[in-house]
């Protein structure tokens, strides 16, 4: 039908702008760049008029920009890579960031979840489970409880409700414990450094929250400024450990029980080193980087076999796919978001990610460039390959436009030819034509 239409090729050309995506966002409207004189202020020619019924898809077509992998492979893969470049970027240096950050102390720390009750697990010595069995890595009863009617279900999605909030109590206390190993007040730290991060959350197999993070110690105007003469990885690692022991935060109190919740006693605290020094034998700041990204574009549903989108009624789980540790983990989540205390806490909303609301990466805002900035990157290459025309001298370019939504996904036609087709190199994160 398409070829019949004479529209194939430019449909195709459409199509391959998106780079892959599968579920695109569909817009109807209209965009018009006009000359304006900045002297006079008169509006001069149409420089570029673009009208979505005139589209070969009939609207325009704009990436979807999902970070799971799940739900569009594609675009998980520009953000796995945006992710790759911002911690590098705070490792090494470039995109806005001073390369003197690859001298400044560096750890790469990993934050683990309490435990909830036994679980199916591979000891690490290469021992049997307790369940007396020797698991394989792909087995999916790992993670699963021994025993899922003594489980602490409330406990563990209650513990993912509150785990961005304990990361916040750590980064107040880490401060504190920094200052205090360099022999200064709280007040006077700031004058001497600056602490900077980037984490990323990632969920184990049992369905608990916990997460890796790169921790970077600066002068007092970030990465742009030199450590003082005390700053170590040491110390920085010892700041750390402690920190993460004193962090608590108080939950709620249900049916006469207080929870309380800190980090587990598993804590990985490494000192990263330049890739130019370490010949294979240490951490670099490129391994660390990619192991980072690799868990940006991973949710709950990669690990732990629960669903990748909100839920609206509770007997959707009758037909949904999942293990069972994640469909009591979700009515968990379900039974609890009913309780009028706990409103805050939109555990309905979040059942589908066990609890969990909290952003997947976040930074400090010294730490590097943004994926903001990154996106914006490609936006202003893309339009430096266009063949726009150039206003004049004295000219600039005002921009009118209005869009609306006009659904997701791609027609059947749209799937098909889409499937054909390579993605465009240099084409992510941009509306398509």
């Amino acid at each position: 039908m398409l070829a019949s239409l004479g529209t194939m090729p430019e449909l195709a050309r459409q199509l391959s702008g998106l780079g892959g995506c599968t579920h695109p966002v569909r817009l109807d409207g209209h965009r018009t760049e006009y000359a304006v004189n900045t002297a006079t202020g008169e509006i001069g020619n149409v420089l570029r008029h673009l009208d979505s019924a005139t589209l070969p898809a009939g609207q325009l077509l704009v990436r979807c920009n999902n970070r799971r992998a799940t739900r569009c492979a594609a675009c998980a893969e520009t953000y796995r890579r945006d992710t790759y470049h911002l911690i590098t970027a705070g490792l090494r240096g470039g995109k806005g960031t001073s390369e003197g950050v690859a001298t400044h102390p560096r750890v790469f720390a990993t934050f683990t979840a309490p435990g909830f009750g036994p679980v199916h697990n591979r000891p690490t010595d290469g021992r049997n489970c307790r369940c007396g069995t020797h698991h394989d890595p792909d087995d999916n009863a790992l993670g699963t409880p021994l025993d899922p009617d003594t489980y602490d279900y409330e406990a563990a999605v209650l513990w993912n409700a509150h785990a961005g909030a304990l990361w916040r109590r750590f980064s107040i206390y880490l401060r504190r414990e920094v200052a205090k190993r360099a022999g200064l007040t709280q007040r006077a730290f700031r004058h001497h450094a600056r602490l900077s991060f980037a984490k990323v959350a990632e969920y184990q197999k049992r369905g608990a929250v916990h997460f890796h993070a790169v921790i970077r110690l600066d002068g007092p105007e970030g990465g742009d400024t030199t450590p003082p003469p005390w700053a170590s990885a040491e110390l920085l690692s010892d700041a750390i450990r402690a920190a993460a022991t004193a962090a608590r935060v108080d939950g709620p109190e249900i049916d006469g029980r207080t929870h309380h919740f800190a980090f587990g006693r598993q804590l990985d605290v490494r000192p990263i080193r330049s890739a130019d020094f370490d010949h294979g034998q240490e951490l670099t700041d490129r391994a660390v980087a990619a192991y980072i990204a690799k868990y940006a574009t991973k949710g709950a549903e990669t690990a732990t076999g629960t669903l990748d989108r909100p839920i609206r009624f509770l007997a959707e789980l009758a037909q949904a796919q999942i293990t069972d540790h994640a469909r009591r983990m979700i009515r968990t989540a379900w039974t609890l978001g009913a309780r009028p205390d706990l409103a805050d806490l939109r555990l309905r909303a979040w059942a589908h990610m066990l609890g969990f609301r909290g952003h997947f990466s976040t930074k400090s805002r010294r730490y590097s460039t943004t994926l903001g900035a990154l996106r914006e990157a490609r936006a202003e290459w893309r339009r430096a390959q266009s063949s726009a025309p150039v206003p004049q001298d004295g000219d600039t370019t005002l921009v009118l436009a209005h869009w609306a939504f006009a659904g997701t996904g791609l027609s059947t036609a749209e799937t098909w030819l889409a499937a054909s087709l390579e993605p465009a190199p240099g084409t992510e994160g941009e509306p398509t034509t």
